[in-house]
């Protein structure tokens, strides 16, 4: 096998007209026709089994009902009252092993009833309305709270405490309020600035000040914060990646694949963005598959997404890795990282060792696997990774926050929620449905 060190790793690699087409909106939107049909599909079912299914608990025959009733702003109440980021949560959510898979039509037709789809229809209709805020606020309560992280649950946490009458205030290190949602999903999931667009609605009920480029950095600074507020929600998500720990990982053109997406959403000409002829991603998450999936949209040629155990264990879900090989990605599994190699400093092979499954636990064999690339991109997992968590007296669970089951940690006064809360699936629906928890949690803290 050809080792050649001369990368061909570039931009421009297609027109613009070519980029706008890849990156178009992966779902196209229901008609109003299309809707009315799909929502007659549904059965209304009492003790709704996607209900249950549903991490924010909404009330799903209720607000497919509405939509057949042509009473849109109804459905996206019904909605928005459980799940404030309906809108995001409705183009994200793996709805296929969610609500849609407990689907009663499913047994009966073989095919459920698209909730996410017809969720999205309503929210969408709802935001692009006259008059879209649903919701006002409490009257004043003249308590304050500090929320650091303006990720799905903290953003979720905010606006619940608004509405109850309280005053937040969030930090957050970024410019653009938003965690994963702006920085983290696939733009074909997300087009039109969506986020943003949510994140405007959210804030736009009052109540809530984001303050930008606040990172934490020492236990002084959340002391300051329990101090300076009536209570305080953490909600920081996962700022540290998992390392490969392998030899060349360091070479130039191996990336975070979380990084790679974060540039490529902030990007306002996807032409001016460089990408590898021949693209390797290691890992068997969503992340795994956003940033395979986009690698060839932007003009690789050849792209393989490898994992180290089977396809049973992948965290993406089928829906997603189907996605992924529909668009070209070439899947493996069973292959460990050994090696990244390369010549003149940047990357040229990487190495992988064949493991076989024993006994339910994955053993290397003595076979090896060598993909050529001009691009690696590293996606296993995220972690909290922050040493001032635990200086400030917080209990830690295999390096995630400890809590009770609605959000609060061993320390007074202090709640935390999403992905930084140990025992969570990372869903962003789930990390809404933290912050909703905690924030009715400290609202009941706050009125003894």
């Amino acid at each position: 096998m050809s080792t050649s060190s001369v990368p061909d790793v570039r931009s421009g690699r297609l027109s613009a007209a070519e980029y706008a087409l890849r990156f178009a909106d992966a779902s196209p939107r229901l008609t109003q026709a299309q809707a009315v049909l799909e929502a007659e599909r549904c059965l209304y079912c009492y003790d709704a089994p996607c209900a249950t299914a549903c991490p924010t608990s909404i009330d799903v025959p209720s607000f497919i009902k509405r939509i057949a009733d042509g009473n849109l702003r109804g459905s996206a109440r019904a909605i928005l009252e459980a799940n404030p980021l309906g809108g995001m949560c409705a183009r994200v959510c793996p709805t296929e092993n969610l609500c849609e898979a407990v689907c009663v039509r499913t047994t009966q037709e073989g095919k459920p009833v698209a909730i996410g789809r017809l969720q999205r229809h309503a929210v969408d209709a709802l935001m692009e309305s006259a008059q879209p805020q649903l919701f006002t606020r409490a009257p004043a309560t003249g308590k304050t709270v500090a929320v650091v992280g303006a990720g799905p649950a903290g953003l979720a946490c905010a606006h619940v405490l608004a509405r109850l009458g309280h005053q937040v205030v969030v930090f957050d290190a970024r410019p653009k309020a938003g965690g994963l949602n702006e920085y983290g999903l696939a733009s074909y999931k997300t087009p039109d600035n969506f986020a943003q667009r949510e994140v405007q609605w959210l804030l736009d009920i009052g109540g809530i000040e984001v303050r930008h480029g606040w990172k934490l950095e020492t236990s002084a600074q959340l002391a300051a914060l329990q101090q300076d507020y009536d209570a305080l929600f953490l909600g920081m998500g996962l700022a540290a990646t998992h390392q490969l720990n392998v030899p060349g990982e360091s070479l130039a053109g191996v990336h975070d694949a979380v990084d790679f997406i974060a540039a490529l959403r902030q990007s306002a000409d996807l032409a001016t963005l460089p990408v590898g002829r021949r693209v390797v991603v290691i890992g068997g998450g969503m992340t795994a598959v956003d940033a395979a999936v986009q690698s060839k949209l932007l003009g690789a040629q050849e792209v393989h997404m490898v994992y180290r155990r089977g396809p049973q264990t992948m965290t993406a879900s089928t829906a997603e890795q189907q996605w992924a090989q529909t668009h070209g990605v070439t899947i493996h599994h069973g292959l460990a990282p050994l090696e990244i190699t390369g010549g003149e400093g940047h990357v040229a092979v990487v190495r992988f060792t064949r493991q076989v499954e024993v006994n339910g636990q994955w053993t290397p064999t003595d076979e090896i696997q060598s993909f050529q690339a001009d691009m690696v991109l590293k996606a296993i997992g995220q972690k909290l990774g922050n040493p001032v968590l635990g200086q400030a007296g917080l209990v830690l669970e295999q390096g995630r926050i400890a809590t009770d089951a609605q959000g609060q940690t061993n320390l007074p006064g202090v709640w935390a929620g999403g992905d930084c809360r140990a025992g969570g699936l990372d869903l962003t629906v789930e990390a809404v449905e933290h912050g909703k928890q905690s924030a009715h949690a400290i609202h009941a803290h706050l009125s003894r």
